[in-house]
């Protein structure tokens, strides 16, 4: 009898536990694989795609060719768009398949549905929005959000309940082939949302900076290039499951550390003033800075979300200073115009300060 393709990669991986390791403790794969990346030249993409052609596998990229088209030019790029034009996607055979681009249940039941038998494993990139965050952890089987309108396609309204439907999509069809990640705030270079990188930023500018809220406030992201060899990881392992991946170390992270930490990488002369929570509230409108959030609120979980699970199947952290540095390399390579997308409110910090100031002497 002849083997598919999906059927050789699941008999070899599973073979693979005695793997030479490679310098970073983990095992090598058997072999070169065949990967598919639906998407793949966004921000996370292209991490995965040059973390996979570091370990010799064969790459693939589906997308529609309008996102940084070009990007890798000796990879082939299958095009086509995930609503009703998946042609190019029949008639081939891959070991595995990362899915970036799913957001509509829809959708993603069709692109898993074609791929069903010419794939070994599915990796869908899901989200930690796919939680109710009012409770004080967020552990893989803490409580999803509900579905309150299932034909709904309005991914700005329903995010997280969307990505609830698409993970069951990915479940239902592939079964233990199906492998689901949910992703915290990812940093690092590329980032287009700046969450994290505006506060290497802001550090590296100088002077006072408002360090918002209590000192032992948990922090949490993912470095973009961690998440990128811990997918590939599972999918070489052919490890299933669903992973929570957030960093950047297992244990808590707290505000005083994230931010001393950062300051660590750069020369600038900074100095941190601490400010309340219900002052920064107060304000007119309400400050709010990326990475932060209230430990009193309903929002709390979103900086406990715990990754014991991805850590004992091989998920490793690099330390904050290499994320922190090389991050603010990047962004400072990057254009003036880019630049100035990063909004650092230098004038609304200046009048929190002052206020803050003001208060601190009227108490004394």
């Amino acid at each position: 009898m002849t083997m598919t393709r999906r059927q050789f990669a699941g008999t070899s991986l599973a073979a693979a536990g005695a793997a030479a390791l490679t310098r970073k403790g983990r095992p090598s794969p058997v072999r070169a694989g065949r990967l598919l990346i639906l998407g793949g030249t966004g921000f996370i993409g292209p991490h995965m795609v040059r973390h996979a052609l570091e370990r010799g596998h064969e790459v693939t990229l589906f997308n529609r060719g309008r996102t940084n088209p070009g990007l890798f030019p000796g990879v082939e790029t299958l095009i086509g768009d995930r609503d009703g034009a998946l042609d190019a996607l029949r008639g081939s055979e891959w070991d595995y398949v990362i899915d970036n681009s799913g957001y509509v249940p829809r959708l993603v039941r069709d692109s898993a549905n074609l791929l069903r038998d010419s794939v070994g494993r599915y990796l869908f990139t899901s989200t930690g929005s796919v939680y109710d965050f009012d409770r004080d952890e967020l552990p893989e089987d803490a409580r999803l959000l509900e579905v309150t309108d299932p034909d709904s396609e309005d991914v700005g309204r329903y995010y997280g309940p969307l990505k609830v439907m698409c993970e069951e999509a990915v479940q239902e069809i592939f079964g233990d082939r199906g492998t689901i990640a949910r992703l915290h705030v990812v940093a690092g270079p590329g980032d287009p949302t700046d969450r994290f990188t505006y506060w290497p930023v802001r550090i590296h500018h100088g002077d006072e900076v408002i360090a918002p809220g209590d000192m032992d406030n948990p922090v949490q992201f993912i470095d973009v290039r961690d998440l990128a060899e811990f997918n590939m990881h599972l999918l070489e392992q052919d490890t299933g499951g669903i992973f929570n991946v957030a960093g950047p170390t297992l244990d808590e992270t707290r505000m005083d550390e994230f931010l001393y930490g950062i300051r660590a990488v750069t020369t600038s002369r900074v100095s941190f003033t601490w400010v309340d929570e219900d002052f920064l509230a107060n304000r007119e409108p309400p400050a709010r800075y990326p990475l932060w959030y209230s430990q009193n609120g309903p929002a709390r979980a979103l900086a406990r979300v715990r990754s014991h699970r991805g850590v004992e199947a091989g998920l490793k952290f690099r330390p904050l200073a290499v994320t922190a540095r090389e991050t603010l390399d990047w962004f400072l390579g990057e254009s003036e115009e880019r630049r100035r997308q990063l909004q650092l409110n230098l004038e609304r910090d200046a009048r929190i300060l002052a206020a803050w100031s003001r208060r601190g002497r009227a108490d004394t």
